[in-house]
């Protein structure tokens, strides 16, 4: 995806996520439980991403240089949380839109600029929208120029910020293939001469599979199914 995409995909992804949590509120309330994210509930999904959009709002908003000046919010009751979210995807929308997304920011990555922020903020909304939408039932397709863009930042980011020493002497090489971007990864590329696995589908579901939102089932497996599972799980993260 070119920068110029990132922001029109939040603002939609964030509606999105609006209508989905609202929908599981009605049906089910705050209590549902949450598929993708284990012990949680839905008012704790909404929370979370409040918080978080909150938080990196005040970063881009106040260019910030570390995390140690945050002024942490209250604690929401549940019956303010969509209020709350509102709030938040209004104030990052915003900060995101009025800044240069070369300027300097502090983020826990090596990369530290606005431009950063954008990309995670996206894909943190992608996902989250995935877990509000299986508290439904109701999973809407992720766009193939989207999960690809997922998937590589994954890959670019995620991966070696859990394994900043490199892939441990356990890991074995895993494809990613996409078919509706044309398109193939691989995790842990050169640690052996050939891949455990190929690992099929679209590439928004290879990147719910990367995530552990969506079972092995959904895509087709062309070697160690179990062993590739194994090497998506020495990432960590939820």
């Amino acid at each position: 995806m070119e920068l110029g995409e990132y922001l029109p995909v939040l603002q939609k992804t964030d509606a999105r996520f609006d209508d989905a949590a609202a929908e599981a509120l009605l049906a089910h309330g705050w209590s549902a439980h949450v598929p993708g994210c284990p012990g949680w509930k839905l008012s704790d999904l909404v929370r979370h991403l409040a918080e978080v959009q909150h938080f990196w709002a005040w970063v881009v908003r106040t260019r910030a240089t570390g995390p140690a000046d945050y002024p942490r919010p209250p604690r929401h009751p549940e019956d303010e949380l969509l209020g709350y979210l509102a709030a938040a995807h209004a104030e990052l929308e915003t900060a995101l839109a009025g800044a240069d997304p070369a300027e300097r920011v502090w983020t826990w990555a090596p990369q530290q600029d606005v431009a950063f922020v954008l990309r995670r903020q996206v894909h943190e909304a992608v996902v989250h929208t995935v877990d509000a939408e299986q508290v439904l039932g109701d999973v809407r397709p992720i766009p193939a120029r989207i999960g690809l863009d997922g998937l590589d930042e994954w890959l670019e980011v995620m991966v070696p910020g859990a394994l900043p020493d490199g892939p441990p002497p356990s890991a074995h090489p895993v494809v990613l293939h996409a078919v509706d971007a044309d398109a193939e990864r691989t995790l842990f590329p050169g640690t052996r001469p050939f891949p455990i696995a190929t690992m099929t589908g679209t590439a928004g579901d290879l990147l719910l599979a990367v995530w552990r939102r969506v079972p092995l089932e959904v895509l087709t497996v062309d070697g160690d199914g179990l062993q590739a599972v194994a090497m998506i799980n020495l990432i960590g993260g939820g």
